[in-house]
């Protein structure tokens, strides 16, 4: 099934149609939910891989030898995928680890009622958009890009594949209070603290870890040892359907990216989208690494002491 060219439209929202169908997407709304499932949900580019490893490593509790054996899609497959039926069928595993880009308006009536655990995972969308613009260069299911302020304009209009980032951030996070079911995590948070991130999601799924089992985790699903993980970094996928010439789809997995994309102007234009759509949200986001400004700083401050050395 290739139909690299095709998009579907479904609730007003573009889906890559090399992926999905309407009859996939009209299934994954009726999807029987068990009440030991775990769901992965996100939107694109926000780090669900890097999720899928973490649930992945603690439901092994730390041994590597699934995560670097079995493909991410068929130990946590995504719910409106068209193969995702047959997936299922052929690794009947409980719990059932389960992903999904749905917005929560389409996906939430689904998982009402059931005691799945959702995790919904997000990042800061200066970041998600400058990664979404590179992954639109080596996903030949994607449309072609232009410029980037081109593509910014379209994410912050909303009319990209997979819909409105804003619609699906507040859709989701306007749940944590009600849903006793639903997880937040961060990208940020797991590229500063995947230790602490580890222990939160092993007690929120119930499976607390010894402090070796953690560290193993911490290992085997940092960024480099998942960029290096053919079940994971999508090098498996064909190069007609993937051109792995054009770049990786695992890049840099760095907070703070987008200041080599953003021009002061493009900057300028995104806050004032930004501040117009999210005044009704209360969500903060981490736009820089912490870390590295604190080294930087440290940096300069020990330049500076130096030249006052030396000028003594």
């Amino acid at each position: 099934m290739a139909r690299l060219d095709v998009t579907e439209t479904f609730h007003g929202i573009m889906f890559p149609g090399h992926l999905h169908t309407q009859d996939s997407l009209q299934l994954a709304l009726k999807f029987p939910f068990q009440d030991t499932d775990i769901v992965i949900v996100s939107y694109p580019k926000s780090g669900t891989t890097w999720m899928q490893e973490i649930v992945s490593l603690i439901s092994s509790r730390g041994d590597p030898q699934v995560s670097q054996t079995v493909p991410n899609w068929t130990r946590a497959p995504w719910l409106e995928h068209h193969y995702f039926a047959a997936v299922l069928e052929a690794s009947p595993t409980t719990p059932r680890v389960i992903t999904s880009h749905l917005p929560h308006h389409l996906l939430g009536p689904t998982l009402q009622g059931t005691k799945a655990k959702v995790i919904y995972v997000s990042r800061n969308p200066k970041d998600v958009t400058v990664s979404f613009y590179h992954f639109h260069k080596i996903a030949n299911f994607l449309p072609e890009v232009g410029s980037f302020p081109e593509f910014l304009n379209q994410f912050l209009e909303g009319t990209l594949h997979y819909g409105s980032w804003f619609d699906h951030i507040k859709g989701w996070t306007s749940q944590t209070a009600t849903m006793n079911n639903l997880l937040h995590i961060t990208y940020e948070e797991m590229s500063l603290d995947l230790h602490g991130v580890i222990k939160r999601v092993s007690s929120y799924l119930h499976s607390p870890l010894l402090e070796d089992e953690i560290n193993n985790c911490v290992k085997h699903c940092s960024f480099d040892s998942m960029k290096d993980n053919k079940m994971a970094n999508y090098t498996l996928v064909t190069a007609d359907i993937m051109d792995h010439s054009k770049g990786s789809f695992m890049r840099k997995g760095k907070i703070g990216d987008w200041e080599n994309m953003f021009t002061e102007e493009l900057n300028q234009y995104f806050k004032s989208i930004f501040q117009s759509k999210m005044e009704d949200c209360a969500l903060e986001f981490v736009w820089e690494d912490q870390h590295k400004e604190e080294t930087h700083a440290n940096e300069q401050i020990s330049l500076k002491n130096t030249a006052v050395k030396k000028a003594k």
